[in-house]
């Protein structure tokens, strides 16, 4: 490998025209990486010399070098060395990074090894944004901005990136990760349903082997079913077949638990999980489990819903395993609050009396919010038709299809639109 400073010299000399920082990357990639890191702190005077706006590309890999050599940040300075890190990716060229966008992750690891992950949310949602040719591009660093938000306690600041359609995916593992690290936003943000939405396209996105990602978010996939809804879906047709036959060999324990959830026994839940608390614990699933006992309560008094007309509080208490009649009043007074039940408590005798659901689908709220759905479905059945073209006429995939069925027939194509002919 060349020295150092012929390096620096030539990411000074080739960082201005597309050409230019083309044969740059060249250049970069062929550059032996342990040597480079080799120089460990040396580095750091030499990133000095360069202007993170113009030398972007050179000034990235110099700097995952030095911080992946390393043994420990706070060595050399590394507070202060995170400052330029932030500096750098927040000011630096989009076009340029956009070359090597898996080693922004560099960052993510600086924060993680001095312990201070609030101090990256910032710098990688810039960096994150840069990356993006379209807000329906999932980048490769999408799962390291979660990860620090998930690590800061920053749920709120996750939901930048998770409220954007994604449509465009490079590599299954980014996709995994973000849906797992975007369904513990929500879980931490209560927002079950959304939850739900994230974790099970990580358990049915296609997989032709098993891997742990998708096995960790089946164990919430149940967790969150058994507080949102009572049950655990079967899998849809879709499910990749190896999804099918091994996930719940490998969450054995979670699918016994909702077995047992189901049958609506509170003590019996609760010994279940007793006998098995040190393993959701190793597993970082424990207060997740504790949400879904203490569901089964809410779950059971939905049931005497759809059974009774009206029922006294000592009823409905002696009915859920509940301690007292007072305690059996705060929870259906606080399902009543959040919407989960309809129903009147009469102060006087105690019972409580169950209505229908009085949404007559006519306010302007209402109205807004169908809209605005309809809206919302109109373009992504739009968006999928595009894609569904651009599939049917995609070399690779005629290829793929001719092979499977021994030849084409004329009427093969006739999904394909005319204008591509």
């Amino acid at each position: 490998m060349e020295s150092v400073e012929a390096l620096v010299a030539h990411i000074q000399g080739l960082s201005g025209s597309p050409g230019e920082v083309a044969q740059l990357h060249s250049l970069l990639k062929q550059a032996d990486v342990e040597s480079l890191r080799a120089y460990s702190a040396a580095l750091v005077p030499f990133l000095a010399n360069l202007q993170p706006e113009t030398h972007s590309l050179g000034y990235l890999y110099l700097l995952e070098a030095f911080v992946c050599s390393a043994p420990d940040l706070r060595d050399h300075g590394g507070r202060d060395l995170l400052v330029m890190a932030a500096d750098f990716l927040t000011s630096c060229s989009a076009d340029q990074i956009r070359l090597a966008p898996d080693k922004c992750a560099v960052f993510k690891d600086q924060v993680m090894q001095l312990d201070m992950p609030i101090r990256g949310v910032a710098p990688l949602r810039a960096a994150v944004r840069k990356i993006q040719t379209s807000p329906e591009q999932l980048t490769p660093i999408h799962a390291d901005y979660l990860l620090l938000c998930l690590l800061a306690k920053q749920y709120k600041a996750g939901l930048s990136v998770l409220e954007d359609d994604i449509f465009e995916v490079d590599q299954p593992k980014d996709l995994f990760l973000y849906c797992y690290y975007g369904g513990m936003i929500y879980i931490g943000l209560k927002k079950f349903t959304k939850a739900l939405e994230l974790l099970h396209n990580a358990v049915t996105a296609p997989m032709s082997s098993l891997n742990a990602i998708a096995v960790e978010a089946y164990k919430k996939y149940i967790l969150v079913s058994l507080i949102q809804n009572g049950h655990v879906p079967s899998f849809p047709k879709y499910t990749s077949s190896t999804a099918q036959r091994n996930l719940k060999n490998h969450a054995q324990v979670y699918v016994d638990l909702s077995t047992v959830y189901v049958n609506g026994s509170y003590s019996d839940l609760e010994t279940f999980i007793l006998s098995n608390a040190e393993k959701f614990q190793s597993e970082n699933n424990l207060g997740l489990v504790k949400q879904v006992l203490s569901s089964l309560y809410k779950r059971n008094i939905q049931r005497l819903t759809q059974t009774y007309l009206t029922l006294s509080l000592e009823d409905i208490a002696r009915s859920v395993q509940l301690n007292t009649p007072k305690e059996a009043e705060m929870r259906v007074l606080r399902m009543i609050e959040d919407g989960e039940i309809h129903a009147t408590i009469n102060q006087k005798d105690g019972m409580v009396s169950f209505h229908e659901d009085p949404e007559q689908y006519k306010s302007v709220e209402m109205v807004e919010h169908i809209d605005s759905s309809i809206q919302r479905l109109t373009a992504l059945s739009k968006k999928l038709t595009s894609i569904d073209e651009n599939i049917s006429c995609d070399p690779a995939y005629l290829m793929k299809t001719g092979r499977d069925r021994g030849r084409f027939d004329y009427d093969d194509f006739d999904s394909v639109p005319h204008k591509y002919f």
